[in-house]
């Protein structure tokens, strides 16, 4: 662990705010690097998100505020001459693939939000308790990714577009990392989804090799990783290291023991995983970024900021703040690029990326502001936390709620 003394932490409402710095080899085997501020969450496996504010300062997502997410230490390929990808399973052709070989496949450029399936995780962890790491409300982030569709590939091993089942009768296609995690037993991250969706050109399922128009790092896949677009990061295999055909949904721990949704009446005494299909996309959700709970503010006109998003490319129809607890709404304005209208569906639009919202809020006394957002096909965001509470805490959607309080008299204050 590392020493306080010998390492620039800050501690602001029990999370660690972490700066670049390696103490040894053996630590920076295991820990990314980071050149910006971010809250630091839980250190081995390391986890760590933006600020609100640096979260929702632009459309794209610097590299260095992008969600950390990890389950185990953080992968190291020492020789990128010597690194395939191995596909192979019920498949005629097995193949190995160099990151060379991957780059020779058209590139493709798409911009999508990764967002974690525990995001505003401890927000519902104030009803009851769960398990996880305590995410606030920035636990996804947006990027521009380059790579390789991954239908493309899958065609070099003779599985054309659009097919639902190999002529060897596999109906998924599992993602196995390089990474070792306890939940696996020392073994590797894995995750998978239907053949039918990887073999879709239009899903946009990426092996990529870039982010933001520069080589992957370390911490977010290099040298390969997938990317599925629309669906919880968990499924977003980093270090991708095998792609296998297979008959029946992956059976690892993160698909039939993790990330799925139960009712609010499940606990660890009573819970059957089987009962439960593994999460794949996120339902609607939006956050207030440019506030918290903590913020004491003059009277006044306050400018409100945060995104919206919807999983399986659903756009966001609209966005809405109120400040009477939901009694009555108004429209906040929706963006994602500098000069272009957002209009959900449209094609000048980014459908696997969030939207930007704004606002401005007359505040004249303490006061709740309260966002949802409605996406293409009319799902909204649950008024409450109760109503969706798991033991998990995943897929909190509920309206997004921050108290302010104002002071009267500025100059009692100074």
């Amino acid at each position: 662990m590392i020493s306080p003394n010998s390492c620039p932490f800050h501690r602001l409402k029990n999370r660690i705010f972490f700066s670049i710095y390696v103490p040894s080899v053996s630590m920076a085997a295991r820990l990314p690097m980071l050149e910006f501020l971010q809250i630091l969450l839980v250190q081995e496996p390391f986890n760590a998100e933006a600020t609100r504010r640096d979260l929702a300062a632009s459309y794209i997502t610097p590299v260095d505020f992008f969600l950390k997410r990890n389950h185990g230490p953080i992968p190291i390929v020492h020789d990128i001459n010597s690194y395939y990808v191995t596909i192979s399973g019920m498949i005629d052709r097995p193949r190995k693939l160099s990151l060379d070989d991957i780059k020779k496949l058209p590139k493709y450029n798409v911009t999508a939000t990764l967002q974690c399936a525990g995001n505003r995780r401890t927000e519902m962890s104030k009803t009851r308790k769960v398990r996880g790491v305590g995410w606030d409300v920035c636990a996804l982030g947006n990027a521009t990714w380059g790579g390789a569709k991954l239908s493309d590939v899958l065609r070099l091993i003779g599985l054309p577009y659009h097919t639902e089942i190999s002529p060897s009768g596999g109906k998924h296609v599992e993602f196995t990392s390089v990474d070792q995690c306890p939940e696996e037993k020392g073994g590797p991250y894995k995750a998978s989804i239907p053949l039918g969706h990887a073999t879709n050109p239009a899903a946009d399922v990426l092996v990529a090799y870039e982010m933001n128009g520069e080589v992957l790092k370390r911490d977010h896949g290099y040298p390969l990783r997938v990317v599925v677009p629309g669906v919880i990061g968990a499924r977003s295999v980093k270090w991708l290291d095998r792609i296998d055909i297979i008959e029946e949904e992956c059976q690892g721990f993160f698909m039939q023991k993790d990330y799925k949704m139960f009712p609010p009446s499940v606990d660890w005494d009573n819970i059957e995983w089987s009962a439960r299909t593994p999460q794949m996309d996120y339902p609607v959700q939006s956050a207030i970024c440019s506030l918290e709970d903590t913020n004491v503010i003059v009277p006044g006109e306050v400018n409100v900021t945060g995104y919206a998003l919807s999983g399986g490319g659903r756009g966001i129809e609209r966005v809405e703040l109120s400040t009477n607890g939901g009694k009555s709404w108004f429209g906040a304005i929706r963006y994602q690029k500098d000069g272009v209208p957002y209009i959900a569906g449209d094609i000048t639009s980014d459908k696997w990326a969030w939207v930007l919202f704004k606002a401005v809020v007359d505040v004249k006394g303490d006061t709740e502001i309260v966002v949802k957002a409605v996406d293409s096909s009319a799902n909204v965001q649950p008024e409450s936390v109760e109503s969706i509470w798991n033991l998990r805490g995943i897929l909190n959607t509920c309206w997004h709620r921050v108290r302010l309080s104002t002071m009267h008299n500025l100059r009692s204050f100074l």
